[in-house]
């Protein structure tokens, strides 16, 4: 289930870049990346539910990471901002998420 949730976090990261290098959608080669990204990120999203991963993990986990993910990759690859602000952001980010994960751990 976790190998699953890991590659709808990848899939989706990918789709999102696509998205943003398709130029709202002026070069169309970028469209089957995108449309197909996101059709096997929610498919493998719904595999990892399916083999029993609570929603409230898998969905703040696949957000939160895509987010992240995102915003980092984005400033290499885009030269967006990344500022420390962000970063903070981004760290608030993945303390939320171990938190939500450690809450389903000890329950």
């Amino acid at each position: 289930m976790w190998l699953a949730l890991a590659g709808a976090i990848l899939v989706e990261v990918v789709a999102t870049l696509s998205l943003r290098a398709s130029d709202g959608f002026r070069k169309k080669a970028w469209i089957v990346p995108v449309v197909s990204g996101y059709l096997l990120s929610f498919y493998l999203l719904w595999v990892s539910l399916g083999l029993g991963m609570p929603v409230g993990i898998a969905y703040g986990v696949w957000s939160a990471s895509g987010v992240a993910l995102v915003a980092v990759l984005a400033r290499f690859l885009f030269k967006e901002p990344l500022t420390w602000m962000m970063g903070a952001g981004i760290a608030l980010i993945v303390g939320g998420v171990l938190t939500i994960e450690m809450v389903g751990v000890v329950r």
